[in-house]
Order: structure tokens, then sequence, then C-alpha cells
């Protein structure tokens, strides 16, 4: 399979306005993590940007992922790109 990175966008306020959210998105991730889809994930420091390595078929399957989380369903990720990506080392 192709790996694949997702960097995306937090909405302002993201730590208050997660909160309804939060652990429907964490449980969400550890299923992805549990079946090998999801390789890491993260927001930076500043919590302004999440992201994501990903080890799937193709981009539409990461696409789908990202699209079916409760963060990009409610507005808490406002914007996001997927690039596939090649592991050098």
């Amino acid at each position: 399979m192709a790996k694949y990175v997702m960097w995306g966008n937090y909405c302002e306020n993201v730590e208050e306005k997660r909160a309804p959210y939060r652990q429907a998105h964490l449980d969400g991730l550890k299923a992805q993590k549990e079946a090998g889809t999801l390789l890491t994930i993260g927001p930076t420091k500043d919590l302004k940007q999440v992201f994501a390595l990903y080890d799937a078929p193709d981009e539409k399957t990461v696409r789908e992922l990202v699209e079916n989380d409760p963060y990009w369903q409610n507005g808490i990720w406002t914007e996001y790109q997927v690039k596939e990506w090649i592991q050098a080392f």
C-alpha cells in the first residue's frame, strides 16, 4: 500500500469547540490505528494544524477517513490536503 500525508487546519477556539466531539474522534482514530491504516496523527503545538500519516490503498480511502471524522463533519478541521508520500528511509 501507499503512504499518505494529511495536513489540515483547525478552527478558532479549537479546545473549546472540539470538546463535544473529542471522544468519538479519538475512538475513530483508535479503530484506524488498530486496522493499520493510521500510522500517526497529532496537532501542531500551537493547535493551528493537524498532521497525519496513513498507509492506505489510495487517496480516496484517506479522504473518506478524514471526511467521516467528527472533527471534519463538525467544522473542527476547516480544510485539509492529502499527498502521496514517498518514505525514503
